[in-house]
């Protein structure tokens, strides 16, 4: 289920975001640190207003130390990584993780479960298997047959996955050898969430921190105003971020959306597929929805719910979100297929008043 993000290289910078809330650009911008580069194959980006211990060298430093730790315990494409190694793995003993990845086991399966098994991070053997995973397959000339599909459906399933914790150690455990776990649908978010860890513990007050779609704010931005990021209008697949739908002004909250549209495969007639896979079919999302936004307290939760309500479809993620007081925003296709409608849930209200 790993997501493609519409908010990803959208002009992620202090000025659009003044520009967006209409701030006095008489006002003299407070100086920048900016870092950004490569990781779990795709884009992070760091803003810092103000200093940074060490300048420039030291946040390029710091940051590299936070995301090649992340991408050692969690990245399916190094086989040597923590997670590698216990997918390949055959054993059904207690596999001993770190309590970072053990966090992200427990929320994964917190909110999959709320989620009725919409997020699923063992979706792996099926995200493998539609050609997304870190073995990349030839998908025009061969879609899944139903047969391929149901024997990698008997190989998922939240319950068939357990994460013990004891005084000094954490463990996952799985009933069947074959679980591969997959945890590309939250990892951007949780790098955001250990980048923002590190900025706070440096004593730094105002960032705007994204891996890929999923970001984390707080304080202001260089001309003193709340963070605004913006949703991108689908309609030009390659016209990444020229066109947007609304702002959103984040109030030190984190954000991520899960969309549908740029990650997909085609069949030799044409027909296209979906990277997000529905756990309960085994099969790409085939809805109108394209894209999900969720704005909450940490990029890990926010990655976790996006791609569940991605697959739930608009209506049922909005009634979800109603239900639970989430703020979400949703793009769909109109009923003729030429355009895009948008709707969001009445939590997502106030983060649409920028000022």
């Amino acid at each position: 289920m790993k997501k493609n993000n519409f908010i990803k290289n959208i002009l992620l910078t202090a000025m659009f975001s003044t520009a967006l809330a209409g701030c006095d650009f008489a006002s003299a911008p407070k100086d920048e640190i900016h870092a950004d580069g490569k990781t779990m194959g795709t884009f992070f980006s760091i803003t810092v207003v103000g200093d940074y211990p060490g300048g420039q060298k030291g946040l390029d430093k710091d940051a590299d130390e936070v995301l090649r730790k992340i991408n050692k315990e969690i990245s399916t494409f190094d086989k040597d990584s923590l997670l590698s190694k216990f997918n390949n793995s055959k054993s059904t003993a207690q596999f001993r993780i770190t309590q970072d990845m053990a966090d992200i086991l427990i929320e994964s399966l917190r909110v999959g479960n709320d989620l009725d098994g919409a997020t699923d991070i063992t979706v792996g053997p099926l995200v493998n298997l539609w050609g997304f995973g870190p073995k990349k397959v030839e998908q025009q000339d061969r879609i899944p047959t139903d047969e391929e599909i149901s024997a990698a459906r008997a190989n998922i399933g939240l319950d068939k996955l357990h994460v013990e914790i004891s005084k000094n150690a954490a463990y996952v455990r799985k009933d069947n050898p074959d679980i591969y776990v997959d945890l590309s649908t939250v990892g951007e978010g949780y790098g955001a969430d250990k980048l923002a860890e590190l900025l706070d513990r440096k004593g730094v007050q105002n960032y705007m921190v994204s891996v890929a779609g999923a970001i984390r704010t707080k304080g202001v931005n260089n001309r003193g105003k709340d963070w605004v990021i913006a949703i991108e209008d689908p309609s030009n697949e390659h016209a990444v971020g020229r066109n947007v739908i609304v702002p959103v002004c984040t109030k030190g909250q984190a954000i991520s959306t899960a969309g549908s549209y740029r990650n997909y495969i085609s069949s030799k007639d044409g027909k296209t597929f979906s990277h997000i896979i529905d756990p309960a079919t085994g099969k790409p999302v085939d809805h109108k929805t394209v894209s999900v936004t969720v704005v909450g307290p940490t990029a890990l939760w926010t990655d976790a719910v996006d791609t569940g309500l991605m697959v739930k479809g608009g209506e049922e993620a909005l009634r979800y979100a109603n239900e639970r007081n989430i703020a979400i925003y949703v793009v769909t296709r109109n009923a003729k297929d030429d355009g895009f409608e948008t709707h969001y849930s009445r939590a997502m209200h106030r983060y649409l008043e920028c000022e």
